[in-house]
């Protein structure tokens, strides 16, 4: 995986507001965002222009849910590490998600108050760090 690929984060959101108030924020951090409405136009970018490193899913989007999307994702990008941004407050993630290395960790409940723990984390899983922005 190149560098420019691990620095490309993936939201999917179809909360325009927050989709792009995520987006602001993470470019403001020093990162490549590719943010969609819904699954479907996120599998067609990834399709043209590769693969990145984290994914930041929604549960709730128009074209299916998120835990399937992610099952989508990881059977066709192994290594894409995935964050789960959920408006449900009981939010639970299934068994085979827990499989593929997610965890409580993993998910963040909406509205965020500080953004900094969910991009902090985004740095992390794609392999940049605290200290590199």
């Amino acid at each position: 995986m190149t560098a420019a690929a691990m620095d490309w984060v993936l939201i999917v959101d179809d909360e325009a507001m927050i989709r792009e108030n995520l987006k602001a924020y993470l470019e403001d951090e020093g990162l490549q965002v590719a943010a969609f409405e819904a699954v479907t136009p996120a599998l067609d970018w990834l399709q043209e222009s590769g693969i990145c490193r984290v994914c930041i899913m929604d549960m709730r989007l128009p074209d299916m849910d998120g835990n399937t999307a992610i099952r989508i994702l990881h059977q066709r990008y192994p290594q894409m590490e995935f964050l789960i941004h959920t408006g449900s407050s009981s939010y639970s993630l299934p068994d085979d998600l827990r499989a593929m290395g997610l965890d409580d960790d993993c998910v963040y409940h909406k509205p965020l108050t500080d953004m900094e723990p969910l991009a902090t984390e985004v740095r992390v899983r794609a392999g940049l760090g605290e200290d590199r922005l």
